[in-house]
């Protein structure tokens, strides 16, 4: 029997899912590079020299907050890129990224976040992990509403994408998207700009998916926007919270980075946390 519990919220119109590997997401390739553990409630990918590993849910959300325990990669794990994240379909699709980027021994985790609007992304902010993500399962969370994107680990906020469409910064409100995870080969860039390969002889290389929650609009159903994670903006705590990360563990911000934006920064930049 399947570990699903469907809990439909009248007061607030949203759907809490406690999500079962079995019967709520799809391998979308490397299917013989994945194991489905606990009775499906965890999912272990893995990537060696013939093929990574990915999935996708069935069901589709637009706006809510979703979380995924992750245990990463552990070991030598340069040149591989975890992932786990939201995102459209098409050319001029929407999406919410964190992106593990494999390290040397000794070094950091790196944690690399990103959004797309309707097809454009080139919105990286990068941060080192202040833990060892590979010892134990850690939440990282998405909280997608019609005010703000916060991407949070463990409950720590770590970087926010406000609306700013009142002065023509694109934002993802259209599109539904599907929970996606992934385990590939980024030698060409992930680790020290690509400096530091996959080293196959330590194959194979086991990243651990668990406990996956959403509260969110789900496969179109009508949905209050008077839901708590609907209304929620970043509080006054959280941005504190944020500017500690950011001082500590932040290592790369597109919109500090005039040589790329050499005509200038892009629009949403004027309004930088």
């Amino acid at each position: 029997m399947a570990l699903v519990l469907y809990l439909f919220l009248s007061a607030v119109g949203s759907t809490v899912v406690f999500a079962n590997f079995n019967t709520d997401f799809d391998i979308t390739f490397g299917a013989d590079h994945t194991k489905i553990l606990d009775n499906g409630r965890q999912l272990q990918l893995s990537l060696d020299k013939t093929s990574g590993s990915g999935f996708q849910s069935k069901s589709e959300i637009l706006f809510g907050q979703i979380n995924m325990k992750i245990k990463l990669v552990p070991g030598y794990s340069a040149g591989t890129v975890t992932t786990f994240y939201l995102s459209s379909q098409g050319s001029n699709h929407d999406e919410l990224d964190f992106e593990f980027l494999g390290r040397l021994p000794g070094d950091p985790y790196a944690m690399q976040t990103n959004v797309f609007v309707q097809g454009q992304g080139n919105r990286e902010v990068r941060f080192n992990l202040w833990f060892d993500p590979t010892e134990n399962f850690h939440t990282y969370s998405l909280l997608w509403n019609s005010h703000q994107i916060l991407f949070s680990v463990d409950g720590t906020p770590m970087r926010v994408f406000k609306n700013m469409e009142n002065i023509g910064v694109p934002y993802p409100r259209d599109q539904a998207m599907r929970v996606i995870g992934s385990l590939w080969d980024g030698s060409d860039w992930a680790t020290d700009g690509g400096r530091a390969k996959v080293d196959y002889s330590k194959a194979p290389f086991v990243a651990l998916f668990s406990s996956y929650s959403a509260e969110a609009c789900i496969n179109g159903e009508p949905c209050n926007t008077n839901a708590a994670w609907s209304r929620e903006r970043i509080s006054v705590e959280q941005w504190k919270q944020l500017k500690i990360v950011r001082k500590k563990y932040m290592t790369y911000d597109y919109c500090l980075d005039k040589e790329r934006f050499p005509h200038g920064l892009p629009a949403e930049c004027t309004r930088h946390s």
